[in-house]
């Protein structure tokens, strides 16, 4: 027996289509400002392709803002400037300490979307299944960053643990504002 809801209600649908969007939004953000400082670097690849990824979720939340009627945060001038500080600041300290970031940002959504995946109503079934591609993507970025040594940064708990703090106390004022 299935405990997903037949049905999504309209304002639950409203914050998650809000605070997905905020998230991919300050996502891309967070690999401009690590590209910012490794440009040129070995890593540049990776962190690009991660950052095209970000960037395809961001346009699927754009479009469902547009098309839905959402309105989307009004804290995407702020996501714009923490996202590229937190991605310039993290790769200023190393590759290393760059990747943790990625680690720590995409652990946190794992669990997110997870949640998601499982409150979306069959009547969402797309946007059940965009999330859970964008869920696999996200562990993929958890992957390539532990792959490059993401938890050899020196002080990586803590710096892993104020990050995975600061997206879940981003993704509730999201939601809402």
């Amino acid at each position: 027996m299935s405990t997903t809801p037949a049905t999504t209600p309209r304002r639950y649908l409203e914050r998650v289509i809000r605070v997905d969007h905020a998230g991919e939004y300050g996502a891309k953000r967070i690999y401009q400002g690590q590209l910012a400082v490794l440009r040129g670097t070995k890593h540049e690849p990776t962190i690009r392709h991660m950052q095209e990824q970000e960037q395809e979720h961001l346009d699927t939340f754009s479009r469902l803002i547009a098309e839905r009627r959402v309105r989307p945060t009004a804290l995407l001038p702020f996501w714009h400037v923490a996202g590229f500080a937190l991605g310039a600041a993290t790769a200023a300290m190393g590759p290393r300490a760059a990747m943790a970031c990625t680690v720590a940002v995409e652990e946190a959504i794992d669990e997110h979307y997870r949640a998601q995946e499982e409150n979306l109503g069959e009547d969402e079934a797309e946007l059940r299944a965009d999330i859970a591609r964008f869920r696999a993507e996200e562990l993929e970025h958890r992957d390539i960053g532990l792959a490059n040594e993401a938890e050899l940064t020196p002080g990586y708990r803590l710096l892993s643990a104020a990050i995975k703090l600061g997206c879940k106390v981003a993704i509730k004022v999201a939601e809402r504002v």
